[in-house]
């Protein structure tokens, strides 16, 4: 599906990720905005989300992305989550010096994540699959 401009729709994929058993983001991420411009590139603006405002950033320093929304998703009596959202390109769209960029891009979503949440890639695939799996709004 193609993403228009209207920032709802940009949230259908915005991803919550949760820390590890003990651990809070404010502890792993002190400083969430300067830690998000070091991996990703200036910020341009601020989005807001479930009543946080995410950081924004437009023009990535890597190519491989159009835009990146990243920031701390408070709640209220529960544990802060890191929400993220990665627009990418088109690979089909990339020139062969953006395409080596495509594993630099891979590799800084994945330290960034793992810097936030403690937690390597297969150990959030696996939560991912059983916070959907605990969810009782499932329509079958």
């Amino acid at each position: 599906m193609k993403r228009g401009k209207d920032p709802a729709v940009y949230f259908e994929s915005m991803k919550e990720y949760k820390m590890r058993r003990g651990e809070y983001l404010e502890e792993r991420i002190p400083d969430m905005e300067s830690t998000v411009e070091d991996y990703f590139g200036s910020i341009t603006d601020t989005q807001e989300y479930k009543g946080s405002d995410l950081y924004v950033i437009e023009k990535p320093a890597n190519p491989v992305f159009e835009k990146i929304v990243a920031g701390t998703v408070e709640y209220s009596g529960k544990k802060d989550k890191l929400g993220v959202e990665f627009h990418e390109r088109d690979p089909t769209e990339l020139g062969p010096d953006e395409l080596e960029a495509a594993e630099e891009a891979v590799d800084a979503k994945n330290d960034f994540l793992l810097e936030a949440t403690g937690r390597d890639a297969k150990a959030r695939r696996d939560s991912m699959k059983r916070s959907v799996e605990d969810d009782d709004d499932h329509d079958f």
